[in-house]
Parts: structure tokens; sequence; C-alpha cells
């Protein structure tokens, strides 16, 4: 016998791991860009201690 299927919870679930994807995703492509800003920065001169 088939199950019932309850559509709206799996809507949800799918939904629900979707948004944790686009998250790590984000989550990502700020931590490249902070890397890509620091490097372009210019250098700071230590030798003034």
């Amino acid at each position: 016998m088939a199950r019932k299927p309850n559509y709206s919870f799996e809507r949800q679930e799918r939904e629900r791991a979707a948004a944790k994807k686009a998250a790590e995703k984000a989550a990502l492509k700020a931590e490249r860009k902070a890397e890509a800003a620091g490097e372009k920065s210019p250098p700071e001169d230590q030798s003034a201690d």
C-alpha cells in the first residue's frame, strides 16, 4: 500500500534544504569577497617601529 502524500511538508523540506544551500553559498561568496578585498588592499608599512 502506498503512503499518503504530505505535499505541504515535502515542499517545506525542499524549501528548507534550498535555503540552507543558498546560505552556505552566500557565506562562501562573502568569505571569498573578504579574502579578495584583503589581497587588494595595500600592505601596511611595518618598518615604522
